[in-house]
């Protein structure tokens, strides 16, 4: 089994692990071959690699910026503290690599 293959294994385990509610002691009396021993290992080692859970994943939404509109309206996007003036005509490519940056720093 590759190094790849054993991850996401293990993260699968962790999962399910989670979502059990059970101890450590309890997971493992139920999924033999599975020492608590290995599960405290791997908890430690994913302890941080958790990802964020679905319901608080960022989520897009689509937006219209009229073209026709005044040169004073704008969007203001805010992401932590950080807020984004976008007016009509303004380039999608570096927005999304702005906020992406904003993202992974907020």
């Amino acid at each position: 089994m590759t190094r790849a293959e054993l991850q996401k294994l293990w993260e699968a385990r962790i999962a399910e692990y989670r979502e059990s509610g059970q101890s450590v002691k309890e997971w493992c009396a139920s999924h033999e071959g599975i020492s608590p021993r290995q599960l405290w290992y791997w908890l430690r080692k994913f302890k941080n690699q958790t990802t964020a859970p679905p319901e608080s994943s960022n989520r897009w939404l689509p937006i219209e910026i009229s073209e026709q509109g005044s040169p004073e309206q704008s969007l203001l996007v805010k992401i932590g503290p950080a807020s984004i003036e976008v007016r009509p005509g303004f380039d999608p490519a570096l927005l999304i690599q702005v906020v992406r940056v904003l993202v992974s720093l907020c």
